[in-house]
């Protein structure tokens, strides 16, 4: 759940793009591109154009970065909660979801995310299912974040009639970010819910988390299993994965990067 808090709190090391240009060249592209960094451990002739259709460079991933920063001039304030549509904010501005099964790491992503606002605290519960209600993220005067309840285990009792109307009702809704646990790979319950967004016709894209609890060979498994998933069974997902860790901050600079340009704030990034 995102809530505001005031106070200032440090940034933990890498969150901001600079320290991560700091390290070693190695390093540096793993945390900025993990994806790519499996490349090499892939067999001779695997396709692997799928690994870098979104690559911005440098100015890119600043200019995202800088919207996740807030300031006088650009508040990101949590604007309320709800559990049904009803209740939800009208809202104008591009949006993007974030939805996954019970306890995949969603908060913790966004918490990732929204690491260089000091005065926002973004509340990660160890108990699944914690997040009950869809909570609205205002990001100054360019796009609103929402955080969903998970699904599955310990999932709210209108968990599909809430999140269903507001896949369908929400016309401003621009990319919905689907977690999937890089360690357990796909679930049945997320072949249903690509199976929901499939049929209501959502972009989405699919992002595996905690990359760093989960070995090289399971990584790349989960990975080319999931790709030929998409591959195979999917029309509105993304084709490249976006890979993160939230202890880590692997994969996070390329995943705001690539929120900034699906909601149109990064217009000149190319992405196939």
């Amino acid at each position: 759940m995102v809530l505001p808090r005031a106070g200032v709190r440090t940034p933990p090391p890498l969150a901001a793009l600079a320290q991560v240009l700091r390290l070693e060249q190695g390093r540096r592209t793993g945390l900025l591109f993990p994806l790519q960094k499996l490349e090499r451990y892939l067999a001779p002739g695997t396709d692997t154009a799928r690994f870098c259709l979104f690559q911005p460079d440098l100015p890119a991933l600043q200019r995202a970065e800088a919207l996740f920063k807030s300031g006088r001039d650009h508040p990101i304030d949590y604007v309320s909660s709800a559990v049904r549509m009803a209740h939800a904010p009208l809202l104008a501005l591009p949006e993007v979801c974030f939805i996954g099964r019970s306890n995949v790491g969603k908060s913790s992503l966004i918490r990732a995310l929204f690491s260089l606002s000091p005065e926002v605290e973004v509340r990660v519960s160890k108990t699944p299912g914690h997040t009950k209600k869809m909570n609205f993220f205002k990001v100054g005067k360019y796009f609103t974040l929402v955080d969903m309840p998970g699904y599955g285990y310990r999932a709210p009792q209108d968990f599909v009639e809430m999140v269903e109307a507001y896949l369908q009702e929400r016309h401003n809704l621009k990319r919905t970010f689907m977690l999937v646990d890089g360690v357990a790979g796909l679930h049945k319950t997320d072949h249903i819910a690509a199976e929901m967004l499939e049929e209501f016709g959502i972009p989405y894209v699919i992002v595996l988390t905690k990359i760093d609890r989960a070995s090289r060979g399971l990584l790349l498994k989960n990975v080319l299993e999931i790709q030929e998933y998409v591959k195979e069974k999917t029309k509105g997902c993304f084709p490249q994965l976006f890979l993160v860790s939230s202890l880590e901050f692997s994969g996070v600079h390329l995943l705001r990067c690539f929120v900034a340009h699906v909601t149109g704030n990064l217009p000149m990034v190319e992405a196939s």
